[in-house]
């Protein structure tokens, strides 16, 4: 088993387990992997070299640069403790909501008319789409789910 540090063009890190490096090498040329925070599938490998576990203090992991995003935003790379809470976060929220798709706007209205049963739910809005909801007293909350959060483990 071969485990790799990893990262996107947005300066995300992460690590990626493989059977041997030419198992990396062939699924990173199909486009098979890809980052779990912004599904980027424009994967580097980063430089590292074996760590043996001695009971000594683990070493000190640069914090990495920030990169500009889409839209002129900026991404910071989170700290690999923190990348893990917000997967796990994101993945309890993906399996205790109903994905409802780019039908988001409509359905909120129909549970806030009392058309529909109210019930958690996730799913894709336009920004003008949440402005309006929000302007009619529906509460919605952007919240950008990883791919890796909606696919279950194997």
């Amino acid at each position: 088993m071969k485990v790799l540090d990893l990262h996107c063009h947005e300066g995300h890190v992460f690590e990626g387990w493989f059977a041997s490096e030419d198992d990396f090498q062939s699924q990173n040329q199909r486009g098979l992997v890809q980052c779990p925070w912004c599904g980027d599938s424009s994967i580097s490998k980063r430089l590292s070299a074996p760590r043996l576990n001695l009971g000594a203090k683990p070493p000190a992991v640069p914090s990495a640069k920030p990169a500009a995003a889409p839209g002129g935003q900026e991404s910071v790379a989170l700290p690999p403790a923190l990348q893990a809470a917000w997967l796990e976060l994101a993945r309890k929220i993906a399996a205790n909501t109903e994905d409802v798709g780019n039908r988001f706007a409509d359905e909120a209205r129909r549970m806030h008319h009392g058309e529909t049963e109210e019930r958690a739910i996730r799913g894709q809005a336009t920004p003008d789409e949440a402005a309006q909801l929000l302007d009619e007293g529906i509460a919605v909350l952007p919240l950008p789910l990883p791919a890796a959060a909606k696919e279950t483990l194997h």
